[in-house]
């Protein structure tokens, strides 16, 4: 996990949620709203001196909005320290009412040197040394796709190859999805205040946040708890969130104290899915492993794996009730493919989850078989319908299919997408992604979770089958599926930072986690 991830808060909002909290703060705790801008723009400085001490000159684009505000307020406190500092305006200051006019009229009176953007030669701007660029241009409140004057200084700030720190938000980035709003800043480090909002952490938010800073700007913790304060939206968990479940095992504990993991899958040509999945859940603690395969990948999983328990079978209908009972957790999906040995299995799962009772972990090919059922209506044995003793793991194709939606749709608001999975089809939910989101509910309160870990040597096949067998694992050592899901998520995304750390991230295979998943699930105390 990057460093600077854990100085992050858990909570997290929307923008509407964090102008709320911003307007307890200014009305109920008499901070003026001044005070906070001043705050902010101090914070945001120290950042841009601490991240460039080198810079002699500061450029500010600055919108209309508080966020304008700040900007004045940074080239003003540049001015002060004897920098050279310029604000490039996007909109006329004397339109600027309340704590942005006076941030603008406090630039002023330090001479703060100020030049409409429409009165500026882009071109010749590209040859003038502008060594940091400060993004005050839009802020949280964005909702619309960015187009005009705006979009061409967004524009000529990513193409002007100069280091850039965005104050709040990255302009053009959709604070609560995380989508970039036709074109937005990448900036190199993003200060952000109050509340960290959602969408800086998820979709593609790591294309243009760079390094994140928060700060509360110093308001009083009440400001978070009043009766008035909104409750947080999501909750970012990391690895550090793993280690109440990760405890020691009692000294007399057996096999079967550790769960029986039953995984299903492999069907012809995808053999390695199963197997890894397996291996996986082997490595994350279970007591017993046995897999469901077809006849042709039997050898090669023992071969690997000696002590996971191999049936392989070409025939969907033999008996396998025996071993299906006994399974404390049964993973279902890996490389199963969309064969009538396939559908076949997937019912039997199905079947045994509500005469016996046992938890499943949905997965891959057994995904687009539950949402293809559903959506022709020819489901059997309950399939489709909402349960809460399974996990579902999609990506967002897989998601879009269970929603019967398009990938776009699910991507351009992942937190509605996750909150609909839950909501249709139970249990605990993972819609996968950067920024992956879990969507479970207990005690009928529907919480929504991010995951921070991870990094884009994930990209590759065989990610999914490894987080599988991690998640039924912990399931089969007894934690609830909401937790497991949620450490299970963190376990994986940290082995790959690990793996990234150790090698980097390109080349990064789906095996190459594995020794660092039995260390993450074995902490120091």
């Amino acid at each position: 996990m990057t460093d600077y991830l854990n100085r992050l808060p858990r909570n997290l909002y929307t923008a509407q949620q964090v102008r709320l909290l911003d307007k307890i703060a200014i009305e109920q705790f008499d901070i003026p709203g001044f005070t906070l801008m001043q705050t902010a723009a101090s914070v945001a400085f120290d950042a841009l001196l601490e991240n460039w001490p080198q810079t002699r000159h500061v450029q500010v684009f600055a919108g209309s909005g508080n966020n304008a505000g700040d900007g004045y307020l940074l080239a003003a406190l540049a001015k002060e320290q004897g920098l050279s500092a310029e604000v490039i305006q996007l909109s006329d200051p004397e339109k600027l009412s309340g704590d942005p006019r006076q941030a603008w009229q406090w630039a002023l009176e330090r001479q703060v040197l100020m030049t409409a953007f429409v009165d500026i030669d882009l071109e010749h701007e590209k040859d003038h040394a502008h060594p940091v660029v400060v993004d005050a241009l839009l802020g949280t409140g964005l909702d619309r796709e960015v187009g005009g004057d705006y979009a061409r200084a967004i524009n000529f700030i990513n193409a002007a190859d100069r280091p850039v720190l965005a104050i709040d938000i990255p302009s053009g980035l959709s604070a609560d999805t995380g989508r970039c709003l036709g074109v937005a800043v990448r900036a190199d480090t993003t200060v952000t205040f109050i509340g960290l909002k959602q969408g800086l952490l998820t979709n593609q938010a790591g294309d243009y946040v760079g390094e994140l800073i928060y700060h509360d700007l110093d308001v009083p913790d009440r400001v978070f708890t009043s009766d008035a304060s909104p409750q947080p939206s999501a909750a970012r968990i990391d690895i550090n969130s793993t280690s109440a479940l990760l405890l020691p095992r009692a000294v007399a504990s057996h096999k079967g104290t550790h769960g029986h993991v039953l995984v299903i899958g492999g069907d012809s040509g995808f053999g390695g899915a199963v197997i890894m999945a397996a291996e996986a859940a082997l490595r994350t603690g279970a007591g017993l492993v046995s897999v469901i395969t077809r006849s042709a990948h039997r050898s090669a999983l023992l071969a690997r794996r000696p002590e996971v328990m191999v049936l392989g079978t070409d025939d969907e209908q033999v008996d396998i009730d025996g071993l299906l009972a006994r399974a404390t957790v049964i993973v279902v999906g890996p490389g199963l493919g969309r064969s009538d040995w396939s559908r076949g299995l997937l019912q039997r799962a199905l079947s045994s989850q509500i005469t016996v009772g046992t938890p499943l972990i949905v997965d891959a090919d057994a995904l687009q078989l539950l949402a293809e059922e559903h959506q022709q209506g020819t489901a059997k044995h309950g399939t489709g319908i909402k349960r809460d003793n399974w996990i579902l793991t999609p990506h967002p194709g897989e998601a879009a299919a269970l929603l019967n939606t398009s990938t776009s749709a699910v991507q351009d608001d992942r937190f509605a997408a996750v909150r609909e999975l839950n909501e249709i089809w139970g249990g605990a939910c993972l819609l996968k992604g950067s920024g992956s989101l879990i969507c479970s509910t207990e005690n009928l309160q529907q919480s929504i979770f991010l995951c921070s870990e991870g990094n884009a040597g994930m990209a590759t096949g065989g990610m999914g089958d490894m987080l599988s067998g991690i998640v039924g694992s912990l399931v089969a050592q007894g934690h609830s599926l909401g937790d497991s899901l949620c450490a299970g998520v963190c376990i994986h995304g940290e082995a790959a930072d690990l793996s990234m750390q150790a090698q980097g991230q390109r080349g990064m295979a789906a095996t190459d986690l594995m020794p660092f998943i039995r260390q993450l699930v074995n902490p120091l105390r």
